[in-house]
């Protein structure tokens, strides 16, 4: 099973299970995390979740380069359907899904890994793990988004360092420029994404769902558009339950401490 999935109580980890591979991402990967994806999606007992790679080598060592290959062996439509087809669809579902979905780098996050990262609204790295976009070697752009989304993330030139040279960077140098949140000691890496998780879903999932959709669908337009999305969200939380027993918590609290 090259995809793994274990759930505590409300929070999902998900592992990619190809350790003895770097856990690098083949075709049936890439569709068994879309297919938990849904799954995950459809439960309303999760509220969180996880992704993580086997291991303490590798989050993920990107695209399997033999699959890689023999689409590209195909022409330029076999490789545009199963490789950049595929990418975007898993790297746009990570980005846009509306539960948290925090990674957890344990090792390289090269190629599709890092661009699974740039995707996903969280990250924390182990302390080993290392980050690049090594795709240029093979001659050819980053095909999972990255050339887009990087250089939102970091700013142009810090991204196009990475793209153009190839060259990996560590962990510290990946929470400096804000492609993860934070860095820990590898043996608490798991511990650390779970209590990021922890305090996420102790609020409303009507209102974590409508900030990560605020977020996503407001970062890259123009201030007046975002803000429309943001309006948007905001009125689509009123009638929720969350909202009337947020207000009635805060409004109890204040008469009590008066």
């Amino acid at each position: 099973m090259t995809v793994h999935i274990d759930q505590d109580e409300c929070v999902v980890t998900v592992t990619i299970n190809r350790e003895h591979k770097l856990n690098a991402l083949d075709y049936p990967t890439i569709d068994a995390l879309l297919a938990g994806l849904d799954r995950i999606d459809r439960d309303d007992s999760v509220r969180a979740v996880i992704l993580t790679g086997a291991g303490r080598r590798a989050f993920s060592a990107g695209a399997d380069i033999p699959s890689l290959a023999g689409s590209i062996a195909g022409g330029p439509e076999s490789a545009l359907r199963e490789i950049v087809r595929r990418g975007h669809a898993l790297t746009r579902r990570i980005e846009e899904f509306p539960k948290p979905v925090i990674v957890a780098v344990n090792g390289l996050a090269f190629g599709g890994g890092c661009e699974i990262t740039e995707a996903a609204p969280l990250a924390i790295a182990a302390e080993h793990a290392t980050f690049a976009k090594p795709e240029i070697s093979l001659g050819f752009p980053p095909p999972f988004g990255g050339s887009q989304r990087l250089p939102r993330h970091v700013g142009r030139k810090r991204g196009l360092e990475m793209i153009l040279t190839g060259d990996p960077i560590p962990a510290a140098r990946a929470a400096e420029i804000g492609l993860v949140n934070v860095v820990v000691p590898a043996d608490e890496l798991l511990e650390a994404a779970r209590d990021l998780a922890d305090r996420i879903v102790r609020h409303a999932p009507t209102a974590v769902a409508a900030c990560l959709r605020a977020v996503t669908r407001g970062i890259n337009l123009p201030v007046d558009e975002g803000l429309a999305v943001e309006a948007a969200c905001f009125a689509a939380t009123v009638p929720t339950d969350g909202v009337r027993t947020g207000l009635r918590r805060f409004l109890d609290r204040t008469a009590a401490s008066r």
